[in-house]
């Protein structure tokens, strides 16, 4: 039986994991390409994993400001950590918030508090180019059971998971965009590799592509339209969760240009060293980031807790207010870590440097690929030419 953790006991536990265990293993799980196993044990055991579970399920029950909180306190020591946690909490949301009506759903979030269970993503799929809200691969229903193939362009650390949320057409004869979300347990598929993951940055993530074969129960399969869930849940917690942990890429590589600056005041006691200045830029523009995703986060939960909340989140002014975070969080990260490289200088841009913010750099470099910024804004831009006083 699983014992619930209140936030403030895992806000302290997440600290202290990001700097005793992800933080010391960073460097080379960027350069072995390899999954942070070493923190989602630690995360494991400190319960973390199950935070979006509801209460009643045996989680802690956070809210979407708390969850924030806790990817962007674990990607300041590990960018590919955050990036995992923060993956895993947006398709526990999905269940939390669209599964409570299934016995087989609360069960399995009763199963994901007790045995600290980590889901991956797979709704990339090729021929789709990116486009999440299109399937190609369809779920075929038989009796009690469905089949299920799809050949997946990214498979968010598949390979390191428990169990996969899968998006795919309702039926063979479903249009791309008639969607659904299902489970996939161990046991229930098979994942065969399709391509490698060497890539510049998020090396850790672990998500080559895959090509996906199922075989389960129709009970997996999550009530309701993706089209729903998506606007719902999914986009607001990927886009909020995302911030939140790019936003801690770039906190730590401006703490290290703060470290650097401090040194150089201490050797000449009495003046103020020249990049003081731009230290001071970058810690106004990271406040600025930082204020976007928190603010986002406190409006969607405060939405979330009103009766008609569900009905707000699928309005076109939540669309272009989630989608404006993301991009401009996707392009304030590697502005701020470039200006952090600008003020430390050579020793930024040293791989063996305590103030090295290499891997920083390239891990930000990630967020405008993750969901396209140009696909994001031509779709801002369609709905800007009918919705008024956006």
């Amino acid at each position: 039986m699983s014992t619930t953790a209140t936030f403030e006991t895992l806000l302290v536990a997440v600290r202290g994991i990001a700097t005793e265990v992800a933080a010391v293993h960073a460097a080379d799980v960027d350069a072995s390409a390899r999954f942070p196993s070493e923190t989602f044990d630690a995360l494991r055991a400190a319960r973390v994993l199950s935070a979006p579970v509801p209460r009643e399920l045996g989680g802690s029950g956070c809210s979407m400001m708390e969850l924030a909180l806790l990817c962007s306190t674990l990607s300041q020591a590990c960018s590919a950590s955050g990036m995992v946690l923060a993956m895993h909490y947006i398709e526990v949301a999905c269940l939390a918030r669209h599964g409570m009506g299934s016995a087989f759903f609360r069960g399995y979030m009763q199963a994901i508090s007790d045995k600290q269970l980590l889901i991956a993503s797979v709704t990339s799929e090729v021929g789709t180019f990116g486009d999440t809200r299109s399937s190609i691969c369809a779920v075929e229903v038989q009796g009690d059971r469905f089949t299920l193939r799809k050949d997946a362009t990214t498979v968010s650390y598949g390979a390191h998971a428990d169990s996969l949320l899968v998006t795919a057409r309702r039926a063979p004869d479903a249009s791309n965009s008639d969607q659904v979300l299902v489970l996939l347990q161990a046991g229930d598929y098979t994942l065969t590799p399709t391509s490698n993951w060497d890539t510049l940055g998020m090396r850790g993530t672990c998500s080559p592509g895959g090509r996906l074969e199922a075989n389960a129960g129709v009970e997996q399969i999550l009530p309701g339209e993706f089209a729903e869930s998506s606007a719902q849940t999914m986009v607001p917690y990927s886009h909020i969760l995302w911030s939140s942990l790019w936003w801690g890429i770039a906190a730590d590589a401006v703490s290290r240009a703060g470290a650097f600056v401090r040194g150089q005041a201490r050797k000449n006691p009495g003046t103020v060293p020249p990049a003081a200045h731009q230290l001071a830029e970058a810690t106004a523009q990271l406040q600025v980031m930082r204020a976007a995703w928190a603010q986002a986060a406190a409006e969607f939960d405060q939405t979330a807790v009103r009766p008609e909340g569900m009905q707000e989140l699928l309005s076109m002014a939540w669309a272009l207010k989630l989608i404006n975070l993301k991009v401009s969080a996707s392009e304030a990260a590697p502005r701020l870590v470039h200006m952090a490289l600008q003020i430390i200088g050579v020793m930024g841009y040293k791989n063996d440097s305590p103030f090295s913010v290499g891997r920083h750099y390239r891990d930000a470099l990630s967020a405008s690929l993750m969901i396209s910024n140009e696909r994001l804004m031509a779709k801002s831009a369609s709905m800007l030419l009918v919705l008024k006083d956006a």
